[in-house]
């Protein structure tokens, strides 16, 4: 029990499968299960055609299977093949875009940005699914746990607090009543973005004081593309747009390089 645990990806297909339940079985957050499984198929048989076409011996289909789940919360869809295509794009950038040996962009991130700009079919998930602070409080709860395991909480949580005090700072500024920017925080997506998106642990930053830069940097460019370009996939694009930013800031601030795990050597894609 304590080796399967040990990966922080177990907690994050546990926490993910368990909100698309959710979805499915409770409340409605909108993610269909033909997309879902067309999101999660084509991740999966991605990583597998495109392990072979690189020569390693193992595959190991954990991380896509993350990157399906969060293309299944996340993304909504015209036709059923569009999430099969975001599942294809994300896994095949794992391979094709990588500087010292890993990967640049997340890869849902990645995907998701990229349908966007080339498809009208395609649009995020408003995340609202009920503001309940037991729904909140549950998100939170499984994001803490992956990420605690993970070692990339802080991401996480300096993204959260500057995204939060730049939006109390403009309903300042404006006058708007504190519901306003509460309401605004209150949404699922942005919980799944933060907590298991920008966290991930192969595309952040290895030095804490390096993650503390790109979160902030983030949540600024974030809120500028959001309220003065009336971005709505804001937070997305931004993302995108400073992930290259990671391997400059690995060697200017250099820490120990993250791993899943010491023994399987396929992991690391």
């Amino acid at each position: 029990m304590r080796t399967l645990w040990s990966d922080a990806r177990h907690f994050q297909i546990a926490a993910l499968s368990s909100l698309l339940l959710i979805n499915f079985f409770w409340i409605d957050f909108g993610a269909k299960p033909l997309y879902s499984a067309m999101a999660i198929s084509a991740t999966l048989l991605t990583q597998i055609v495109c392990t072979r076409l690189s020569g390693a011996s193992q595959i190991d289909l954990r991380s896509p299977l993350i990157t399906g789940l969060s293309l299944s919360l996340l993304l909504r869809a015209d036709a059923p093949w569009l999430p099969a295509l975001a599942g294809i794009i994300a896994i095949a950038s794992k391979f094709v875009l990588r500087v010292d040996g890993r990967h640049i962009f997340n890869p849902a991130g990645f995907a998701i940005v990229v349908l966007l700009a080339v498809s009208n079919g395609v649009w995020i998930s408003p995340g609202q699914w009920g503001t309940g602070l037991w729904l909140v409080t549950l998100l939170v709860f499984f994001a803490i746990l992956v990420l605690q395991a993970a070692q990339r909480s802080d991401v996480a949580l300096f993204f959260l607090g500057a995204h939060a005090a730049l939006l109390l700072a403009r309903a300042y500024w404006l006058g708007d009543p504190l519901a306003i920017p509460l309401h605004q925080m209150q949404s699922g997506s942005l919980l799944i973005f933060a907590f298991f998106m920008i966290s991930d642990p192969k595309t952040t930053p290895d030095s804490r004081w390096a993650r503390l830069l790109f979160a902030l940097a983030l949540a600024a460019l974030g809120h500028y593309l959001a309220f003065f370009m009336q971005m709505r996939p804001a937070l997305y694009v931004a993302l995108i747009v400073l992930s290259p930013a990671t391997p400059l800031l690995n060697r200017m601030i250099p820490a120990k390089k993250f791993e899943w795990t010491p023994t399987i050597q396929g992991a690391a894609l």
